[in-house]
């Protein structure tokens, strides 16, 4: 009788993990279906408007995981961006005759700075075909706002309101809650300015961190206000006025201070589209979404021959961490044989090394340095950095023969940390447990986490971190060409923006993506070439099963919401260990 219950048991489990491996399937092909489905296969028609609502959050590059637009929480499917299709398919519309205009339906873009004036800069360069651009919110939080300031016209609902008041960097300080819970975090670091651990031993911001923040976030809303007023007809003073007085609570006080053309319901804004696209009243406006126009051919004035000719652009986005990463991290194995891939590839003439990360692991960004400077050797690399491209981030961009960034891109934190946690007042008196060990020599126990480090470890720890941050400062005065003394002045961990880093000499030139592919073909000497991209898709059937582990996340992320920043810290704060090139923390700029 046991062991039919055994078997019969074994056989129920068995019978369950086939249906929920089966179900996932099935979800998958579902929403493979839905992405693909015939009825938007249909060809644009002649008069229509371009719909962005950039509702979600853009990544550099489209995700092709079928879990990923599949909202567990409402079981409804969400779709992800991609900032390479959306800037392509709005260079599309700027030539595609069947396109009059773009209607950017906004409310709220969940994107870094740098990624909306990417965005930002696309749409610019599309009102240069003398089509119209029409930008109309319920309600503007403030990243919507400054997208929607490069239209034509900007609308906004008579009962609306702009959320338009400054930027704020907030931190999360956790140390009352680790006293707590007997925990010490032991950090060791190199440089002042090197903040990353700060929330883990403070109750605030140390006078050097205050010091950087006010810094970098003062340029970034300098350019922020600066583009604004460019496209407004507005000076910066008065826009720091409209903040300080948060005069634009109200749709009315938004028109008095010219930061909208109109106050319109969006019946009232259909209407203005309809005369735009010259359609009778009875018509509807041939809305056409970017999932749509995504499938829509290429105007044929600009399709190119098929060039043997190739431009590889290597995608590094997340943590880097040692081994292999993911989508949304950066292995030193996967990212390492990319870049090795592309090099080797006789076809690819340029490089361009798309970088969106903190930092992380100190010997996995030595791991990828090593090929990108093998790659340098032999072909241009053009390093391209996105809303964040700091410590680590910075580490592997180092040897690029240019750097690319935007004003708004966060970047710099040279410097290096570790940390190894004592918990041992967690352990023994809040929940009961003892150690006891035996060991062979004096440092056999290195890096326990039941008992305070001794004094002669944190001085190896402490040498092992300084000769990190020398190798680090030495591979950025050889890659930009600075002396080391300069490097170490503006390093100690210090964060800058773009436009601080540019000043300094750690970036050479503004631009996106689209800019640095463009710099990578001039220096490779190409008029026609072909994009490949790096590293190459998993089959359908591996990304599926690899990607069941993130349902709980993004269920949790569901959950929370904008408090979901604070799970994060926390559960980031927890796997900070070893030897580390990362941003001292993760920036939100409400």
């Amino acid at each position: 009788m046991k062991q039919f219950f055994k078997f019969m048991f074994a056989s129920m489990l068995g019978f369950f993990l086939t249906f929920v491996i089966i179900l996932f399937l099935m979800i998958g092909v579902i929403a493979s279906i839905a992405t693909f489905s015939s009825k938007d296969d249909a060809p644009v028609q002649s008069g229509s408007v371009l719909q962005l609502t950039l509702s979600t959050e853009l990544s550099d590059r489209e995700g092709q995981n079928p879990f990923e637009a599949f909202d567990f929480m409402t079981m409804s499917l969400r779709k992800s961006i991609g900032l390479n299709k959306l800037l392509s398919n709005i260079e599309k519309a700027k030539e595609d005759e069947n396109i009059e205009g773009i209607f950017l339906d906004l409310t709220i873009v969940p994107s870094g700075w740098s990624s909306i004036l990417e965005v930002r800069n696309a749409l610019k360069d599309f009102r240069e075909s003398e089509k119209f651009i029409i930008s109309y919110g319920e309600v503007y939080m403030q990243s919507a706002y400054y997208l929607g300031s490069v239209a034509d016209e900007m609308y906004l609902h008579p009962e609306g309101a702009i959320d338009f008041r400054g930027i704020n960097s907030e931190l999360v300080f956790l140390k009352n809650m680790l006293d707590k819970l007997g925990i010490d975090p032991q950090l060791v670091r190199h440089g002042e300015y090197k903040s990353a651990g700060e929330p883990l031993f403070r109750e605030d911001m140390s006078p050097e961190n205050r010091e950087q923040i006010e810094s970098y976030v003062g340029s970034i809303w300098n350019n922020v206000t600066g583009d604004i007023a460019e496209s407004r007809g507005l000076t910066i003073n008065h826009l720091n006025d409209v903040a300080d007085g948060l005069l634009t609570r109200n749709a009315r006080m938004a028109m008095e201070n010219d930061m909208i053309d109109g106050i319109a319901y969006r019946d009232e804004i259909l209407e203005l589209l309809r005369k735009k696209t010259n359609l009778e009243e009875d018509e509807d406006v041939k809305f056409v979404s970017l999932e749509r126009y995504k499938r829509a051919p290429l105007p044929r004035h600009m399709i190119t021959p098929r060039s043997r000719e190739h431009i590889a652009v290597v995608y590094a986005s997340g943590g880097i961490i040692d081994g292999e990463g993911g989508e949304n991290s950066i292995g030193s194995i996967d990212m390492s044989a990319a870049i090795r891939e592309a090099r080797k590839d006789e076809s690819v003439k340029a490089i361009v090394l798309r970088i969106n990360s903190p930092g992380g692991s100190a010997l996995a960004s030595d791991v990828i340095l090593r090929e990108v400077k093998l790659a340098a050797q032999e072909k241009p690399v053009i390093a391209s950095m996105g809303d964040v491209a700091a410590s680590g981030g910075y580490y592997i961009a180092c040897a690029a023969d240019e750097i690319v960034a935007h004003p708004n891109t966060i970047t710099g934190s040279i410097g290096v940390f570790g940390m190894i946690p004592n918990m041992q007042e967690f352990f023994n008196e809040k929940i009961g447990i003892t150690f006891d060990n035996v060991k062979t020599n004096e440092f056999a126990d290195l890096g326990s986490l039941t008992r305070p480090m001794r004094p002669a470890e944190r001085q190896f720890i402490q040498e092992m971190i300084g000769d990190v941050y020398e190798t680090f400062i030495g591979h950025v005065a050889e890659g930009r060409n600075i002396p080391e003394s300069v490097v170490d002045e503006l390093g100690r961990g210090r964060v800058w923006s773009g436009a601080e880093a540019r000043q300094h000499g750690l970036i050479d030139e503004f631009g996106g993506l689209r800019y640095a592919i463009e710099r990578a073909a001039s220096m490779a000497e190409l008029e026609e070439y072909r994009i490949v991209e790096y590293p190459k898709r998993k089959d359908f059937l591996t990304r599926i099963i690899e990607d069941l582990g993130g349902i709980e996340e993004r269920i949790i992320q569901r959950r929370l919401g904008d408090n979901y920043r604070y799970y994060r810290q926390i559960n980031d704060a927890s796997q900070m260990t070893g030897i580390l090139t990362r941003m001292p923390y993760d920036i939100y700029l409400d």
